[in-house]
């Protein structure tokens, strides 16, 4: 019998029967939780971006095969392509987001508008926030705001500017909770931004720091200093943990055999590929695939 791949779900997918999602849905956490619970709870990918806002509730969420406690007042945010599962105890209360990646290029001049949130980049520990005082009190009012109004079939633009609001109040509650940076600061964020951008569009081909620094106009030494400035990490290691979750992410889909895999992420051979993972993940790809494998 053949194994089943991870599934990779649509807006559509995920909406309340009656409603009409193609591009956008907000819902209360609790009743999209009670339909969506079997399968959701398993690891999962989506091709549209998701964030859930908690107002209470218990247990765990994965991103990226990154744990995170529930917290009340905490929202997570997910780019299409992340993997991602659940393990709550009771129904935590919230809201659910979920919008198509062209939701707002339609709206916006800017194409990559939404890469200005830190909490959009894609990487896990960045994706979830803990908003507190006012911030929070703005950010649950809004969202049920939304909630009434997708019910009653608003017009599409009042999500799209209530979305921008959202990310707007998040992030300045991040920055909020921050020291002002300087303006030298704030250019080697940008820099490095550039360099983790960069990063997800080759890291299957492109695996050594100068072939980055050289797209960057930096030397090598430079983006290295950066890199572990401001990710604590080389930037060589910053590319083998990209390749590695790349690798990860694969796993979880039983339709491709280590081999594939290995031909995807282009290594030179399988045996090759399983020493890497062995070495940097601490157990083979068949015992992580096992580990994390669908039931």
């Amino acid at each position: 019998m053949a194994k089943e791949k991870i599934p990779v779900y649509t807006i559509s997918n995920l909406a309340a029967p009656s409603l009409d999602p193609s591009d956008f849905m907000i819902e209360d956490f609790g009743p999209y939780l009670g339909r969506h619970s079997p399968h959701l709870h398993h690891a999962h990918r989506h091709n549209f971006y998701h964030l859930v806002y908690f107002r209470g509730g218990k247990g765990k969420h994965s991103i990226d095969f990154t744990q995170f406690p529930v917290e009340a007042g905490q929202v997570y945010f997910m780019t299409p392509g992340q993997v991602h599962s659940w393990n709550f105890e009771g129904v935590p209360t919230g809201y659910v987001v979920n919008f198509s990646e062209g939701f707002l290029k339609s709206f916006l001049l800017d194409a990559n508008y939404l890469d200005r949130f830190s909490f959009f980049s894609g990487n896990a520990t960045d994706s979830v926030v803990r908003l507190t005082g006012p911030v929070q009190e703005k950010v649950a009012g809004l969202l049920g705001e939304m909630t009434e109004e997708y019910r009653a079939s608003a017009a599409a633009d009042l999500f799209r500017a209530q979305l921008v609001q959202l990310f707007l109040w998040v992030q300045s509650g991040i920055a909020s909770g921050r020291p002002a940076l300087p303006a030298a600061a704030t250019q080697k964020q940008q820099v490095m931004g550039s360099f983790r951008k960069l990063l997800d569009q080759n890291y299957k081909t492109m695996r050594l720091p100068s072939e980055y620094a050289a797209l960057l106009f930096v030397t090598p030494n430079h983006l290295n200093v950066l890199s572990r400035h401001l990710l604590g990490r080389s930037a060589g290691e910053v590319i083998r943990d990209r390749v590695l979750l790349e690798a990860k992410r694969l796993l979880t889909n039983a339709g491709m055999t280590g081999a594939q895999i290995a031909d995807e992420l282009n290594f030179q051979d399988n045996s090759y590929f399983n020493r890497f993972f062995k070495k940097y993940e601490g157990v083979t790809p068949e015992e992580f695939r096992r580990k994390h494998a669908v039931k």
